[in-house]
């Protein structure tokens, strides 16, 4: 199985074993660096791909799904924390506790930025149906790991769950 992540016609396809090195990095880039709202929301919508909880094979998202904001500098703040994250992501923050080194993850990180500097979020609002909205933004933080996580809906973060 695999796990697409796409956006403006652009597409990144990963193996389970490549989402979870992906999303894994990107969450501990993500938790560090969310200080406002729609932060939390994006990183919201990050920890719904913990396929240790979601299923293997199961999970991914498409730039269009986003609620990206309602102003053009709105949206250009939302890419622009999302890039954020990505360049801090893919300078090894953190990493080392992630258990193991993330192979091609290097390689993931820059599709996707690629795919992010590339995309122009829609200036219209429309049913977001597949990203959290301000009521389901990842506000608890896992005490012993200092990761953002899905609590109420499941105890933990990423680091929690993964298989030991």
């Amino acid at each position: 199985m695999a796990n697409l992540f796409s956006g403006g016609g652009r597409e990144l396809d990963l193996s389970n074993g490549g989402t979870e090195a992906f999303v894994g990095v990107l969450t501990l880039a993500v938790s560090d660096l969310a200080s406002q709202a729609w932060d939390l929301r994006f990183a919201a919508l990050l920890i719904l791909q913990d396929q240790n909880v979601m299923g293997r094979g199961a999970v991914g998202f498409h730039l269009e799904e986003v609620d990206w904001g309602a102003s053009e500098s709105e949206r250009a703040q939302s890419k622009d924390f999302v890039l954020r994250a990505t360049a801090l992501a893919a300078s090894g923050h953190r990493w080392s506790e992630l258990g193991y080194h993330p192979p091609r993850v290097h390689d993931y990180l820059e599709q996707f930025r690629i795919m992010v500097e590339n995309f122009t979020p829609p200036a219209g609002s429309g049913p977001f149906h597949h990203f959290p909205g301000p009521e389901g933004a990842a506000t608890a933080s896992c005490t012993r790991h200092r990761v953002l996580s899905g609590f109420p809906y499941w105890e933990g973060c990423l680091l929690c769950h993964q298989p030991r």
